[in-house]
């Protein structure tokens, strides 16, 4: 007799290979995935709809109508010849100039809304110099998680810790920034040195980015300002939603409805098309995930996965720090970091209650394995599913495999050098 666990754990791993193998697209198997979970009574359909995360899904929903409006002003060729014409229109340089923008931006954002903003540049930019987009769009999604790790609001496991140990931005960046920055001059090396033949353009049409004239492609000036006033307000709710007692779906959702509503008031073709631009395959993908973990949850799969890897380690802080740190970068990886966070969290409490003195490098382990974990796959991190997506658009394809490829190891690597970090500064 098979048990609620035993096919929740059978649904998880068959969708896990049918994504992985790509023979059917991700989004169809979150889908039929979490309807398979529901139909075997692992979990009801409001218990399902309770482990979706709807703030993520309104945060990505509100910032795509916010970006695809904007792109209507010629801004996001604007910026792609302004950055090419700052490096000289060089192919490496142009890597590392949009990377650390990505990291940047990440850290100030989020993660999602980072990438929504680089990438149509990225594309813009790499089709005028007759380069590879991919190692740019590789290197962006590495760059937006390690940016997303150095801040309070740049992930939102940074936010889940921050939440319930009191720590605040100040904590975050005096933790985590230096050890971050260091990470992405590694990984962009690293990157350079994989994809040192794919960097190849000629003079010419060097010669022929540096002679276009940036500001000649802003198509729409007036509707360009009404973006940036929106894009002004709506990073404003995002810097004081807290204090604002807002959530971010709020304030994402709240900025794209004003931007409709000053910018296409009653032009129902027009709202039609922003809307049709929304990257719905990957937001569907994300709500049949967040079931998909759920029901991991709910049959308690997650928490006793981390029970037994904490008891392994009789309380000893050095070897618990190690062990969060890994087992959570390998499970973010592979599963949302969301309800895997949310699961640790009251575990490591426990911990310090039952007298580990010191729990500043559980946490700050944690925290690193969380985020930078998410790079290991295609489906580690919200970001990576939305880069894909916008790649798809395009006509580009990443594979989970070949994204994998690159990605996995450069996670492993930045994981050890997390490790030294924590042992050396706090063990």
């Amino acid at each position: 007799m098979f048990t609620a666990h035993t096919i929740a754990i059978t649904i998880f791993i068959v969708a896990y290979a049918l994504i992985i193998s790509e023979k059917v697209h991700r989004t169809i198997v979150g889908i039929v995935g979490a309807m398979l979970m529901i139909f075997f009574g692992i979990l009801d359909q409001q218990t399902a709809i309770t482990h979706i995360d709807f703030n993520t899904l309104g945060l990505l929903i509100g910032m795509m109508v916010i970006v695809n409006i904007t792109s209507e002003t010629g801004l996001f060729n604007f910026l792609a010849i302004w950055a090419a014409k700052k490096v000289k229109a060089q192919p490496v340089a142009l890597l590392v100039a949009l990377s650390a923008l990505t990291m940047v931006c990440s850290g100030l954002l989020d993660n999602v809304t980072t990438v929504l903003l680089t990438v149509p540049i990225t594309f813009s930019i790499t089709s005028q110099l007759h380069v590879d987009v991919k190692p740019y769009l590789i290197s962006q999604i590495l760059s937006s998680n390690i940016g997303g790790t150095a801040t309070l609001i740049g992930d939102p496991p940074n936010i889940m810790i921050g939440s319930a140990v009191g720590l605040n931005f100040m904590d975050f960046i005096a933790n985590l920034s230096l050890i971050c920055v260091f990470i992405f001059i590694v990984t962009e090396l690293v990157l350079i040195a994989v994809y040192r033949n794919d960097f190849k353009t000629t003079p010419e049409l060097q010669a022929q980015v540096m002679r276009l004239n940036a500001k000649s492609q802003i198509a729409n000036p007036k509707l360009l300002k009404k973006c940036l006033a929106v894009i002004f307000i709506t990073i404003s709710l995002f810097v004081m939603h807290d204090q604002l007692h807002l959530q971010t779906a709020t304030a994402a959702l709240m900025g794209a409805g004003l931007l409709l509503l000053i910018s296409y008031t009653r032009d129902e073709g027009m709202i039609a098309k922003v809307l049709g631009k929304v990257e719905w395959t990957a937001i569907f993908f994300f709500a049949g995930l967040f079931v998909l973990v759920g029901a991991l949850v709910e049959t308690g799969v997650i928490k006793e996965l981390a029970a037994a890897a904490i008891t392994v380690t009789n309380g000893d802080v050095m070897a618990t720090s190690f062990l969060i740190l890994w087992m959570s970068a390998f499970a973010s990886a592979f599963i949302d970091n969301i309800p895997f966070v949310a699961t640790l969290i009251p575990l490591i409490q426990d911990m310090g209650a039952m007298g580990m003195s010191n729990l500043d490098p559980v946490w700050w382990s944690l925290s690193l394995g969380a985020c930078l974990g998410g790079n290991g796959t295609l489906i580690g991190a919200s970001a990576n599913v939305v880069v894909a997506s916008l790649a798809a658009k395009h006509g580009k394809t990443i594979s989970f495999l070949g994204f994998m490829k690159i990605a996995f190891p450069v996670m492993i690597m930045t994981v050890a050098i997390a490790n030294v970090y924590v042992w050396l500064c706090y063990l």
